[in-house]
């Protein structure tokens, strides 16, 4: 028997092939197919299964276009409801690949579909299960993103809590445990860096697995301190259950360079929006005006999903050499699937045939503590739980996170000068680009981040909450 994680770090997303005598399965796939069909290829075995632990919200799974190119049937848990061909398994119902079996848990709690797959080897012995968002390492999946009208958050965290408790924990302590995320992805809220543990470990160091821990104890901790979710997950799990279309025809769509009169000629007639995806320190001293920064060596495909609030929204890219494909690949795996074209020859080419470059005026951190002597207005763009651990301290420094920019941003004014930072530089260039987009002409972008002013030696503070005495 053969286990192997395929860990995407961008996503923070953990897909599996699973492989016994000659028969494969593959555990929530990524939208491109090939790294599995060529591991399937080298390994000499025929793909039978691809699990689905959920319909997945943070990115759009290649559960369909796998099961076409191979034949293998694609297997859900109890209440799923899909327009295309799968099995819909019953709870304890029992999968053969090779000499190997595996088994369906239904759990409950994260979405109503939710199923923990449990491997057992040949000699019958529980090996693992693969938990999907059910149970991470550290957390255990937010009950928020399947709310019904007749189903709250409340009744999805009891459902979560029964799931755990009868289902899971029940379980020898030296099963590993492997989940579909990890640290940095948004189904969660406390997960480990690490991607894998013995279930032991789990029981005795998740906060959601303690033996003492009551169910309504359980709710109340699972459902607190949840942020909003990020807009593009409902779009995600709708192409999940609907289907979408092959990575191969978006690829071919999007992967086509273009000169720069025909870059913008795709801009003007198609309302298509410039997407550079180069590092934020290489955009900030040449970009095309009016386009958004968001680099591809960074937590790409989320802040895509989190700022485009239109999967449909034509884009177009600007590029390092050779990164073309990769971009495009990113972007479909969130859906955004409408790519028309890239810069061929990039921001050079554009800056050669005469075309218009703007900029952005980036400072070094201790310039920053010399200008906070005056009275500027600094803008924090981390998370709220990150200004309220620690931020500058200067009543002239406002908290505004990044994901709620196209919500809560719109009382800054465009003549005034705002000096914008975030915990290393990749989010406020982001933010940064975005005002520039807008008028705002008076943007100076603080390189580094609040390690970087930290580490300058500018006073900080975190935040006290109010004494209830």
């Amino acid at each position: 028997m053969k286990i192997e994680q395929i860990y995407t770090g961008c996503l923070a997303q953990g897909a599996y092939y699973i492989e016994s005598n000659g028969e494969a399965a593959i555990v929530d796939p990524l939208r491109e197919t090939k790294p599995y069909l060529d591991k399937a290829a080298k390994e000499g075995a025929k793909i039978k299964y691809i699990f689905e632990t959920h319909f997945h919200a943070d990115f759009v799974s290649g559960h369909v276009s796998l099961a076409e190119e191979t034949g293998a049937t694609i297997v859900f848990g109890p209440t799923a409801q899909t327009t295309y061909e799968a099995h819909i398994a019953e709870d304890g119902e029992v999968f053969s690949i090779g000499n190997i079996k595996i088994k369906v848990l239904h759990t409950p709690g994260h979405t109503t579909e939710s199923s923990t797959f449990l491997v057992t080897d040949e000699k019958g012995k529980d090996v693992a299960i693969f938990s999907g968002d059910t149970l991470f390492i550290g957390d255990v999946g937010r009950p928020d993103l399947a709310v019904k009208s007749d189903l709250s958050r409340e009744d999805l965290a009891g459902l979560l809590f029964d799931s755990l408790r009868n289902k899971i924990m029940s379980l020898a302590d030296d099963v590993i445990v492997y989940p579909a995320h990890g640290a940095g992805s948004a189904c969660g809220k406390n997960m480990s860096k690490e991607t894998s543990d013995t279930l032991g470990n789990q029981k005795a160091t998740n906060y959601a697995l303690r033996a003492d821990m009551k169910r309504d104890e359980f709710i109340k901790e699972v459902t607190t301190g949840l942020t909003a979710p990020p807009q593009y997950f409902p779009q995600n799990v709708k192409m999940n259950k609907e289907g979408y279309e092959n990575i191969d025809s978006i690829l071919e769509r999007g992967n086509v360079g273009l000169s720069p009169a025909l870059f913008e000629e795709v801009v003007n007639a198609e309302g298509a929006l410039m997407l550079d995806t180069r590092s934020p320190q290489v955009f900030k001293d040449g970009f095309i005006p009016n386009s958004i920064n968001i680099g591809v060596k960074g937590g790409f495909a989320p802040w895509v999903g989190a700022l485009i609030l239109d999967l449909k929204q034509p884009i177009v890219i600007i590029a390092d050499e050779g990164a073309e494909e990769e971009v495009i690949t990113r972007l479909s795996r969130v859906g955004y699937d409408n790519t028309l074209g890239f810069l061929e020859g990039g921001i050079t080419a554009w800056a050669a045939a005469g075309k218009e470059v703007d900029s952005i005026e980036s400072i070094t951190a201790e310039e920053l503590k010399d200008r906070l002597t005056s009275a500027i207005s600094v803008i924090d763009a981390r998370k709220t739980s990150e200004f309220a651990s620690e931020h500058i301290d200067s009543k002239n420094v406002v908290n505004k996170p990044l994901d709620v920019i196209n919500d809560e941003w719109n009382d800054l004014d465009k003549e005034a000068t705002y000096y914008i930072h975030c915990a290393g530089g990749y989010r406020s260039m982001i933010a940064s680009s975005i005002l520039k987009s807008r008028g705002f002409e008076h943007i100076i972008d603080v390189k580094g981040g609040f390690k970087a002013i930290k580490e300058a030696g500018v006073d900080v503070t975190a935040f006290v909450c109010p004494s209830t005495l």
